[in-house]
């Protein structure tokens, strides 16, 4: 899943990003507009559901390792969360860490950051914590006045790097490393390639919460672009696919569906599909393979007793 609280507002820009999608030979519209109100709670009960390991897994990793974890990371730290999103994987992490010099969570909602930073600066009142409003998908600047720090820890978990392709991580991680520094850490949460036996479940569980996660996007769409599209008339859908390996998360459309936007007409045939959401999966190797072509060193990783994923802690390399 694509777990964040960037939530576009602006009914002109859905309706370009569907009118995008249908255009599209793929059909593809981003994961983003899955999160309206309704579509945010859906997702939370989607991570208490059995078959969706990976959120209460990277919780058990980061937990049973939170001693090792703070020491490989070291003291004075400026830690960047970028999707800051909720604090449950935060508040333990700077509480373990040795001498954190601040906090600065990095996310596009303004209301949602504004208010997460301040329930985190009750729980945490000697921590200096700078909310930056920003899309840290695209390029973007820390504050310029900054509290004094040693160096900095970039800080992904959730497994978010999954939804971009290769090239789109490459270049976050790019990116990152030109923000953080070359003395920096980046402690980032990876889903790893597995069996899709246990990869399907997750992104198609049997209580059917992903497959009206799915479809609230449709709902969506209905609502604020007052439209008529019959939700019930499309399939939710997840594959697994090699080569890279991920799973993709579709809408098939079971009849014939025709849609009127913005004054145009398309049409959708039996079989196609909006194409909701891609999670790539890694191995241990592959992942570090792609962090070194971004300038960064894999260090230490720690893992859960199924493999099923890991976080990672990397280093920053120096630039030439």
């Amino acid at each position: 899943m694509f777990p964040t609280n960037s939530e576009p507002n602006n009914a002109d820009d859905l309706q370009q990003a569907l009118v995008e999608a249908l255009i599209r030979p793929d059909h593809r519209i981003s994961p983003i507009w899955f999160y309206d109100q309704r579509g945010s709670a859906l997702f939370e009960d989607i991570t208490q559901l059995p078959s969706y390991y990976p959120t209460r897994t990277e919780i058990s990793i980061l937990d049973e390792n939170l001693d090792a974890i703070a020491k490989a990371i070291g003291s004075d730290r400026l830690v960047v969360e970028l999707g800051s999103g909720s604090s449950r994987k935060t508040v333990p992490l700077l509480k373990a860490l040795d001498r954190p010099s601040g906090y600065i969570p990095v996310d596009i909602s303004a209301d949602y950051l504004h208010q997460a930073a301040a329930d985190l600066s009750k729980q945490l009142p000697n921590l200096p914590v700078m909310a930056l409003v920003a899309d840290f998908t695209t390029a973007f600047s820390l504050p310029p006045s900054l509290p004094a720090h040693r160096n900095r820890l970039g800080f992904f978990p959730g497994s978010t790097i999954g939804n971009l392709s290769e090239s789109e991580a490459q270049s976050l991680l790019e990116h990152c490393h030109e923000v953080l520094g070359d003395e920096a850490a980046f402690l980032i949460g990876v889903d790893l390639d597995k069996s899709p036996e246990v990869l399907i479940p997750a992104y198609d569980d049997p209580e059917g919460v992903t497959a009206e996660f799915n479809r609230n996007l449709l709902k969506r769409i209905n609502h604020e672009l007052g439209l008529a599209i019959d939700v019930q008339a499309f399939a939710h859908e997840a594959r697994y696919l090699t080569d890279p390996a991920r799973i993709e998360m579709h809408l098939v459309a079971l009849t014939d569906q025709t849609l009127a936007v913005a004054g145009q007409t398309y049409t959708l045939a039996a079989g196609e599909s909006f194409h909701t959401e891609t999670s790539h999966k890694y191995t241990i190797k592959g992942f570090s393979q792609l962090a070194k072509q971004a300038g960064w060193q894999l260090t230490q990783y720690w893992c859960d007793a199924q493999n099923h994923f890991a976080v990672l802690l990397l280093k920053a390399t120096a630039r030439t």
